[in-house]
């Protein structure tokens, strides 16, 4: 379901609460796949300012192969990111589709997305990755900026317990993005190499200048934490005058959350940045079983829980654009606003 123009004009007039040059927050958004997506979404319907922070530790798919055979960052979650940001006029819309059509074929083209391909070759083209998304941005009309995390292509490693189901017990270290996401075990933790991984410094100076920060939703372990692990990008997420939000996912993930409570999210988030606060954590009040004990993490963090309808009408566990935008444009405006939009 999508916003009707109408709809989309007064979400646009609430935030900020007058139109305008400065009068829209500046807000980033961070995460990966489809998570960060749901999230971009929803925040183009309600402000002009808008970058996405994505990962770059995916070793899967299209993705990988480029990764392994170019030695480039891993494209898909960025151009994932980019088509959500796509408008909804036929320009948009299309273009959204070009870039997240795969190839279907008995040679090597099979699998690959388009907007993978043109990513890497405007990378080729430019040597400079985020000129590079610029100029897929400016093709598609997006309505935001979309920058890698990290300057460098990311491992991720994963502590995980009973990964090898013949032993349960046993914790192991499991490598990749993709084999995280879907292992049958119970992760304790995860970190990145290198370990000290470079920020893009265009990620950093946007946390920095925002006026609101969005982490979430997505999977937790390989999209969500990762962010936390590179230190430049931990550091201005601990240090920014901006506000912090937290969107929850609707339902744990398979194997990578199997059985985690919403405020469990929130505990092994704390673990691997105790210093960073939230000022909000948004959840589906559908999905949160036990409402005080997700106040009582949140507290934790320094923030209070956002109880609203987000997810899709259908009964899927995926957020709904419109509904999430309304969510967010409630937080911003009830929560306060810092910056020169106030």
């Amino acid at each position: 379901m999508s916003l009707t123009p109408f709809r989309t004009r007064r979400l646009r007039r609430l935030v900020g609460g007058r139109s305008g040059r400065g009068a829209q927050p500046k807000v980033v958004a961070l995460g990966g796949g489809m998570g960060l997506s749901a999230s971009l979404a929803a925040l183009r319907r309600i402000t002009g300012d808008l970058t996405a922070v994505v990962t770059v530790a995916d070793d899967g798919g299209s993705s990988g192969r480029l990764r392994d055979e170019l030695g480039v960052l891993p494209p898909g979650d960025l151009r994932k990111a980019l088509a959500a940001l796509c408008g909804d006029d036929d320009w948009g819309q299309t273009w959204a589709r070009v870039i997240q059509h795969r190839f279907a074929s008995e040679g090597e083209l099979h699998g690959h997305a388009v907007g993978n391909l043109l990513i890497v070759a405007l990378w080729e083209q430019l040597g400079d990755p985020v000129k590079a998304l610029e100029w897929v941005g400016r093709l598609l009309g997006a309505h935001g900026r979309v920058l890698p995390m990290s300057a460098v292509p990311l491992e991720l490693q994963a502590l995980v317990r009973g990964h090898d189901p013949d032993r349960p017990d046993e914790i192991s270290t499991v490598r990749g993005q993709a084999t995280v996401a879907l292992t049958p075990g119970e992760v304790q933790s995860v970190h990145v190499v290198p370990e000290d991984p470079p920020a893009v410094p265009e990620a950093v100076a946007a946390v920095l200048d925002a006026d609101w920060v969005v982490l979430g939703p997505g999977s937790w372990f390989s999209s969500v934490i990762p962010h936390l692990l590179v230190p430049e990008l931990l550091d201005a997420l601990v240090e920014t005058k901006a506000r912090r939000v937290l969107s929850l996912n609707l339902a744990p993930q398979p194997g990578e959350t199997e059985g985690f409570s919403p405020q469990r999210h929130l505990e092994v988030l704390a673990r691997h940045a105790p210093k960073l606060a939230f000022d909000v954590v948004l959840a589906d009040a559908a999905a949160v079983p036990d409402q005080s004990s997700l106040c009582d993490a949140a507290e934790r963090l320094g923030g209070t829980v956002e109880l609203a309808p987000v997810a899709a009408p259908d009964g899927a566990p995926r957020h709904d654009p419109e509904l999430l935008a309304a969510a967010y444009d409630r937080i911003f405006r009830m929560h306060g606003r810092i910056g020169p939009w106030r």
